[in-house]
């Protein structure tokens, strides 16, 4: 920067009274700094010393200064302060090669598009004034060489554009020049920003493989020519200085093998097999060439090889069909207009010529009238055809190509005699004027059909659908499943004492004695009444003689046969053992002979008079 470039303004404070003499004038000072930067007394601003500042030199820069009250006199007190200072880059220094001449070895091989050489100017500034451009300045390298800037590091990439050839140009000379991008006005007393070198290249030899005359062949042969016949001849060179000799050979991985082969010294294609223009008119090759000194190197060439047409094909009548004839038609009227085909290649178009066969005598139904544009006419000679006495005629047709020599063929057409309706210009027979008048092509005819099956399929899955749901639930005996079973049979209420007997409850023994089927109606009731000394003892049976007979009707009914399969519920009532209080029902007891005076049931009301009837009648009928 320049002389006296202003920096920065400290301040210092003072906790005197500014009021009372120089306590609080300050005066400021730099103590270490110099001569670099100085600093206002008064008003504390640091300023440059010196006019030629350069960061290059120096870049970092410690400066102390001092504030001391009682301006500046003895006695006074002082403070001081550390600054740092560090000088911003501009642009002052141009890009400047290390070297002016450079030298690099490309080898002829380099490929194109890739580098094959760097080169780097410096330049002292930083950051984007240290950013530099790179060119080439002369024809001469510019034509054939191109060069880029690599933005991390600063360098000069060097490309290949075009080729290089040893044997033509050996070196190249490539005046470089680097300039900056971003130039700062104020210092273009200092000159131009930019800098030359010169680099000279040195072009390798490479053993290359042969180089053909051509990119690709186009070659021609007759057709039906005999084996062995050339077809043409393709060259190939080594471009090095040795020159060494080439050999030819086609790529067996083409089908084209089969048709030619090669010379291995001349290059000379040749026919293996007479070809045929009509089966494949245009053959593809690959011809592959390598020097002899060095058979790796292969050089490749597509040829192309275009069988030419000669008239070995007779004509033949375009149509297949057959040709309708009405009856209605008349002496000199046309029935169709005929043409031909021909699988031959005509250059100046294909011209016919038709007439009926020499050799046979005259037709009396029909004539053909050549139209001399390679078409004809058949033509009606007689009235009236009838469908009844003859259908179908036969024509022989002869037809000539315009080829060298000619060719003919015949060809028979038939000719079906139909009743004819008209439809604008179409004449059609009936059978098939009605299929077209209803609209019935066959791709209708088809559609309807195609309905149809997928109706009647759609009916038949129906059919089988409600088949099945109408199968029993239960398939097999086997299949035993939970069911609910419901039999509308009343009880006999509570003078129903065959029901249950829960007297085997508490005599299971006696139970066991007397044990009846309960699926079968007994036929006479018996009453057994236990004396008294087995009544007392079967009070006193455990608790587990009823589990234990709870368990055996289980496994009784689980292997009785004569029971219908279904699921069973039998209940017995059985309120155990222990209470204090005692209970009013007669199950307690082991037999059917009340102990107890019930006559007191008398007297608890009209609401136990039944009850207490009920057990005065059973008492006495078990006394009597």
């Amino acid at each position: 920067g320049q002389l006296g470039t202003s920096v920065l303004q400290v301040t210092a404070s003072d906790a005197d009274d500014p009021t009372y003499g120089n306590s609080a004038r300050i005066v400021y000072s730099v103590l270490q700094g110099q001569p670099y930067f100085s600093i206002d007394p008064k008003t504390g601003i640091i300023r440059t010393a010196l006019s030629e500042m350069d960061r290059e030199a120096r870049e970092h820069y410690t400066v102390v200064i001092q504030a001391k009250d009682m301006a500046g006199q003895v006695g006074g007190l002082s403070g001081s302060t550390t600054i740092n200072i560090t000088l911003t880059d501009v642009n002052d220094n141009p890009p400047m090669f290390p070297q002016k001449n450079y030298q690099l070895y490309v080898p002829e091989s380099a490929q194109v598009g890739k580098p094959v050489g760097k080169i780097k100017a410096t330049d002292e500034d930083l950051g984007i004034n240290a950013d530099i451009k790179y060119s080439i300045i002369n024809s001469e390298g510019a034509n054939t060489f191109s060069i880029s800037t690599e933005r991390d590091t600063r360098e000069g990439i060097i490309s290949l554009k075009k080729p290089l050839n040893y044997e033509r140009k050996k070196t190249y000379t490539l005046h470089i020049e680097g300039t900056n991008t971003h130039v700062d006005p104020r210092f273009s007393y200092l000159g131009s920003f930019k800098d030359t070198a010169t680099l000279k290249i040195t072009v390798g030899d490479v053993d290359e493989a042969p180089i053909f005359s051509i990119d690709h062949y186009i070659m021609d042969v007759y057709e039906n020519s005999p084996s062995g016949t050339e077809v043409g001849a393709v060259m190939a060179r080594d471009p090095d200085s040795r020159n060494s000799p080439v050999r030819y050979f086609l790529d067996s991985k083409e089908e084209g093998v089969r048709y030619f082969r090669i010379d291995e010294s001349s290059g000379l294609i040749r026919t293996t097999q007479s070809l045929d223009r009509e089966d494949m008119s245009w053959h593809n090759i690959t011809v592959m060439a390598s020097e002899v000194d060095n058979p790796s190197l292969l050089s490749h060439v597509p040829v192309t090889v275009q069988v030419l047409d000669v008239n070995d094909n007779p004509p033949e009548i375009a149509t297949d069909e057959e040709v309708i004839v009405c009856e209605s038609s008349r002496p000199g009227q046309v029935i169709q207009t005929v043409t031909a085909v021909d699988k031959d290649d005509f250059a100046n178009g294909q011209r016919f010529s038709f007439a009926l066969p020499s050799q046979l005598p005259v037709n009396p139904n029909f004539t053909l009238k050549d139209n001399e544009d390679s078409s004809a006419s058949i033509i009606a000679r007689r009235r009236r055809f009838n469908q009844q006495t003859q259908e179908l005629y036969e024509l022989p047709i002869v037809v000539w190509d315009g080829g060298e020599p000619s060719l003919s063929g015949t060809s028979t057409l038939t000719l079906r005699v139909c009743p004819c309706q008209r439809h604008g210009k179409v004449r059609m027979c009936q059978g098939e004027a009605f299929l077209s008048s209803a609209g019935l092509s066959t791709g209708a005819l088809i559609a309807i059909l195609l309905c149809i099956v997928i109706l009647l399929a759609i009916v038949v899955l129906f059919i089988t659908l409600r088949r099945s749901k109408k199968e029993p639930l239960i398939i097999s005996e086997e299949d035993i499943r939970e069911n609910v079973v419901t039999y509308d049979d009343e009880g006999g209420g509570e003078e129903d004492t065959e029901a249950f007997d829960i007297i085997a409850l508490r005599n299971p023994a006696a139970a066991e004695e007397f044990k009846f089927r309960r699926d079968i109606r007994p036929e006479k009731r018996k009453h057994y009444v236990l004396p008294r000394s087995h009544r007392a003892a079967a009070v006193e049976l455990d608790e587990s003689d009823v589990h234990e007979f709870i368990r055996q009707r289980l496994v009784e009914a689980d292997m009785d046969t004569s029971v219908p399969p279904y699921d069973s519920l039998q209940t017995y009532a059985y309120e155990g053992q222990g209470s204090p209080t005692g209970s009013v029902s007669p199950l307690d007891t082991p037999g059917t002979q009340s102990e107890q005076d019930y006559n007191y049931l008398d007297n608890w009301g009209p609401q136990f008079q039944k009850l207490a009837e009920l057990y005065a009648e059973a008492e006495s009928e078990v006394t009597a």
